[in-house]
Formats: structure tokens, sequence, C-alpha cells
């Protein structure tokens, strides 16, 4: 308990970014609709946040290192206060664009300054306790956004106007906290080609992973809205993603740990195909039907970036897992660069359904490629611990590194090995 009031402050400017965040990228999708966006343009709005994400994650170590933990939180902060409120000003479909590449740095380097102040204050002994608060926090804030969009008047001044004041509200925790800022560490090399070169079935997996999630929570309300969804109703078919997600973790985790992970990484993009094709091809599900293939598909979908980051560190070094985790973050931040704009061209030429067809192909891709690799080498000798990978900024991968280090091995598998 003690350990959670210390960091309090920290998780709960998480939260508060979280829930603008969050509820930002469903609530532009729905007001695009309203004020007669076309479909790609409302695409266009979620690619432009992860363009914003992408940048802000390679910039924000460099800018902490020349004005310090706080000051770039409120530099990162502001840039997405502006970036919501400047909704109200405009009704030009690239003028949001702009604005959401500016809310997009706002999270990345966020979360950014969050993680190094984590990483430079948690000891071996306290980082497991540090680690699931913070995770519980940063899922539970996703979650919770979803929900918002059940009660924020889509294309209306007041509900940007509170989100723009969620984001704000954030800078108050951090910046008024008694914790010391720490020593700015020093930014990760971004080497995208050592992923590929430790596992191109990793990259894989975390492509495929940006593919499922930006496109699902970017443009899912187009889909919603197209099979006649209500915005209450939109926003639980959102949370309900997120809720299967979470679920999933615990036993993906224990698969991936025991068995074979591209069997793992096979068989849930199995399953992924499986909930896809029944939410795009079944007609007339009832609305409990509707939400079920949303918890499906987060099951099957929302845990291969995790899957995938620990089958890549299964053959990597231990000095290299931070440039390595920084790597599989670039991948996913390209794919979810596409995505969005990609689903929402699918959406407008050819229906709601499309969207899920889109990613079911994403998925059979997968399939295949992971059992040509699994012809291709066997499986690593060492195998890494399984943990949840939060998405979130190049540098968490200094927070995982400690918890990906290989298991040592039990007396008697040493002893059978020198027989």
């Amino acid at each position: 308990m003690r350990l959670i009031v210390s960091f309090a402050a920290l998780f709960l400017s998480v939260i508060l970014l979280q829930l603008s965040s969050g509820g930002l990228g469903p609530l532009d999708a729905l007001s695009g609709f309203v004020l007669g966006f076309s479909n790609t343009q409302i695409g266009l709005l979620g690619s432009a946040h992860f363009l914003g994400f992408f940048v802000g994650c390679w910039w924000a170590p460099r800018l902490m290192g020349s004005v310090g933990h706080s000051r770039g939180f409120a530099a990162f902060t502001a840039l997405g206060t502006i970036g919501i409120l400047g909704h109200t000003l405009s009704h030009d479909p690239y003028v949001w664009a702009a604005l959401r590449v500016g809310q997009g740095m706002c999270i990345a380097g966020c979360f950014t300054v969050v993680e190094a102040w984590l990483q430079a204050k948690v000891t071996n002994e306290t980082r497991g306790r540090a680690m699931g608060a913070y995770r519980v926090a940063d899922m539970g804030a996703s979650l919770v956004a979803q929900l918002l969009i059940s009660v924020l008047e889509p294309a209306h001044y007041s509900a940007y106007t509170l989100l723009a004041l969620v984001c704000s509200a954030a800078l108050l925790p951090l910046t008024l906290t008694r914790l010391n800022q720490p020593e700015v560490p020093e930014a990760p090399r971004l080497v995208p080609g050592l992923a590929w070169h430790r596992s191109p079935l990793a990259v894989a997996g975390v492509l495929v992973a940006a593919l499922s999630s930006a496109s699902f929570r970017m443009v899912g309300p187009l889909y919603g809205t197209g099979v006649g969804l209500a915005n209450a109703q939109i926003a639980v078919f959102l949370a309900a993603f997120v809720a299967g997600g979470a679920i999933a973790q615990m036993p993906v985790g224990w698969l991936a740990d025991k068995y074979d992970r591209r069997l793992v990484l096979i068989w849930l993009s199995v399953a992924a195909i499986v909930s896809c094709v029944l939410t795009a091809t079944v007609q007339g599900l009832p609305t409990v039907g509707i939400m079920l293939t949303a918890v499906i598909f987060g099951l099957t979908t929302f845990p291969i970036y995790s899957v995938s980051a620990a089958h890549a560190h299964d053959f990597a070094a231990s000095h290299e897992r931070v440039e390595l985790s920084a790597a599989l973050m670039f991948w996913y931040a390209v794919g979810a660069i596409a995505a969005p704009w990609v689903a929402s061209a699918l959406i407008e030429n050819y229906g709601p359904p499309a969207l899920f067809a889109m990613i079911a192909v994403g998925h059979a891709i997968l399939v295949v490629f992971g059992v040509i690799r699994m012809r291709a080498r066997p499986v690593s000798e060492e195998r890494t611990a399984y943990v949840y990978a939060p998405r979130t900024s190049f540098v968490v991968g200094r927070l995982m590194a400690r918890f990906r280090e290989p298991e040592p091995k039990e007396p008697e598998e040493d002893d059978q090995a020198k027989r």
C-alpha cells in the first residue's frame, strides 16, 4: 500500500491521460459522422494520432534531456490540451487531423516521462508491485475511456472541452508530487532492423496487432454506426474489446510460457479469424451477440503483441532488450499509422463488414508466416518470461527488461544435459 501511495501521483496522471485520449478517438469518429466527414477522412484522424504518437516516442527522451521530466510532461500535456480544444474552432477534417498529431505526441511524450520516472524510482523488490499497479491504472482507465462516448455529445464543444479539462488535470498530480525528479535516462537507440534480425515472426505479429487494435479502436465506431448501434451501445462495444484483452492476459501468458510461442500466435490468429468471420457475415445478431463478438475479438487479438514480444526476446541477449522493445514499438507504430485509414477506405467502398474482413486477412497471413517460420528454425532453448507489454513509449522496455531474463533451469534438466 505504501508503494502505491508513493506513486499515486504518477498513476493518477496516467489515468487522466488515458481518459482524455481514449475518449477522443471514438468521439472524433462519431463527430465526423455527424459532421458529414467521409469514412476515409475519419480514418485519417486515427492515422494522424499514431503518426503523432510515433514522433512523440522518438522526441520525448530528447526533450527530457533538455528540460527535465516535469517541464517535458507539462509541454506535452499542453500540446494535448491544444489538440483537443482546437476541435471546437474548426470543422475541417484536415485541421482535425493536424490536431490529432499533436494529441498523439502528447500521449507518447507523457507516458515516456511517467515510465522513465518509474524506472528511476522502483527497485528490484518493488518492481513487480509497481508494474502491476501501473498496468491496472492503464488498462482500467482505457476501458472506462471507451464508455465516455455514451455521455459525450458528438460534434459538441462541451464534449471536447470536458476532455481538454481532463487532459489538463493530468498536470496537477505530477507537478505537485513530492517525489524528487530523477536523473534523465539515456534515450534508447532506435534500430528497427534489430527486431527483424531477432525474429521476423515477431515483427509480423506486432504489425498484425497494430492492424487489429488501431483499426478497431479508431474506426470501430463506424462499424457500430453502420450496423445500427446507438452511441451508448458503441461505447459498450469498444469497452468489451478492451475487457476481453484484459481477461486474456493471464491464460494466454500461461500458454505462452508452457508451449511453443509460435503455436500460440498461430492459434490466437485462427481464433481471431473465426471471430472476424462471424462478426462480418452473421446477419441480424442481437446486441448481446455483437458485444460477445467484441469480447472474443479482444481475447484473441489483444495478447498478440505481448506474445510476439516475448518470442523476439527469446532470441535476444540481455543487453539488447531495451533496444529490441523500442524496435518492436516502432513496427507497431508503423502498422497503427496505416491501419485506420486503410480500414476506413474499405468500409467506404464495401460496407462495415470490410473492417473485419481486412483484419481476418491480416491474421491469415500471420498464420501462414508462422507455419513457415516454424520450419525455418527450432524453438529457442532459453525462454524469457511472458509479460504484458504496454504499447506506450520507446522507453517502456527499461521497465520490462528485468522481467524478461530467462528462467534458471531445473537441476534435473542440467543433469540430463550433461549426460
